[in-house]
């Protein structure tokens, strides 16, 4: 089967990422994405900031040592464990992605530094007990852990679903760790249009959520100032306007 030939999220997001792990099956629906709604690159860009500045204050403000980053996608510019030992060289990383297209490349560029340590699983987000059970061969699960799921509950359409995917992770993870999220919001009609079109030719296919619903996620937790925002406004030293993909951090409390 010639996989090269279906367009997958990994690869599409990649290429909105300007990267290079993609075909063109996965240009061509990026490139519909991007004629129906310009900025969608640009967000996908914003969004990886977002991901950088919660990685940064984690590991720096924080003081979380240890990263679980889940639907991890293809490698790109500033991957968590590069911020994260930037901040503190001792700092492990998990990545975790349920599609093979990424294991190898994830597994040739993913490196560490001496002090610290980073590994790939490949598994599904739904499978907490697999990830958990593999994760704690470099993470220490009794200590506190920054939980990533970036853009990837949108691929959840089940609001309970999601809901039980995060509990499923937090509930086992030691006081003092953080959930850490960003997914793609209904509000405005230009991003129902361009998931839309997404919906039409990838796999799998996302759904967006309203705030309020975006919020319920870190029902729960201590919700990080400045709380559930554009990914623009998270703690940004040059916040830009607004845009459809919201974000928050949290931490579970003691």
């Amino acid at each position: 089967m010639d996989t090269t030939s279906t367009p997958q999220t990994a690869r599409i997001w990649n290429y909105l990422l300007g990267g290079t792990d993609n075909y063109p099956a996965d240009r061509e629906v990026g490139d519909q994405i991007i004629q129906g709604m310009p900025q969608l690159a640009e967000n996908a860009r914003l969004s990886r900031g977002f991901l950088i500045r919660a990685a940064r204050y984690l590991a720096g403000e924080a003081g979380v040592r240890q990263f679980l980053d889940i639907g991890s996608g293809l490698p790109a510019a500033s991957n968590t464990h590069e911020v994260a030992q930037a901040v503190d060289p001792s700092a492990r990383v998990v990545y975790v992605d349920y599609d093979p297209l990424v294991a190898a490349p994830a597994r040739t560029m993913l490196t560490s530094t001496p002090e610290g340590a980073t590994d790939y699983l490949e598994a599904d987000m739904r499978d907490a007990p697999t990830i958990l059970r593999e994760a704690s061969r470099t993470l220490d699960l009794d200590q506190p852990v920054a939980l990533f799921l970036m853009g990837v509950l949108g691929h959840v359409e089940s609001d309970s679903e999601a809901k039980a995917i995060v509990g499923g992770f937090l509930d086992a993870l030691a006081p003092g760790s953080y959930f850490a999220m960003y997914d793609g919001s209904d509000t405005s009609e230009a991003n129902t249009e361009a998931v839309r079109i997404w919906n039409i030719s990838a796999n799998p296919k996302y759904h967006l959520r309203s705030v309020d619903r975006l919020t319920a996620l870190f029902d729960g937790l201590e919700i990080v100032e400045p709380g559930v925002v554009p990914v623009t406004q998270w703690r940004s030293e040059h916040p830009a306007e607004p845009v459809d993909q919201y974000c928050a951090v949290g931490r579970k409390p003691a």
